[in-house]
């Protein structure tokens, strides 16, 4: 059975990987950007599809913690 210690432990860890996953997005944003700049669009294909499993894992990390939230929230008050 989850706590709401475990629930804030694991909300505050999962958090912090979208960020990273954000600010990896971000830095492939700048790598595309650049290539596309200097007419390499070759890269343009890799970078995209690289930032859509980013934004993917990121969406499928963030309804994971929204239902954790609410399944901690519909057993009350404990630990």
């Amino acid at each position: 059975m989850e706590t709401r210690q475990q629930g804030s432990t694991l909300f505050s860890a999962v958090l912090v990987l979208i960020g990273l996953l954000v600010v990896i997005q971000l830095w492939l944003v700048t790598t595309a950007l650049e290539a596309l700049f200097a007419r390499q669009f070759a890269m343009l294909v890799p970078t995209a599809i690289a930032s859509g499993v980013l934004f993917v894992l990121s969406g499928g990390l963030l309804w994971y913690v929204v239902s954790f939230d609410a399944r901690l929230r519909q057993w009350g008050p404990r630990g």
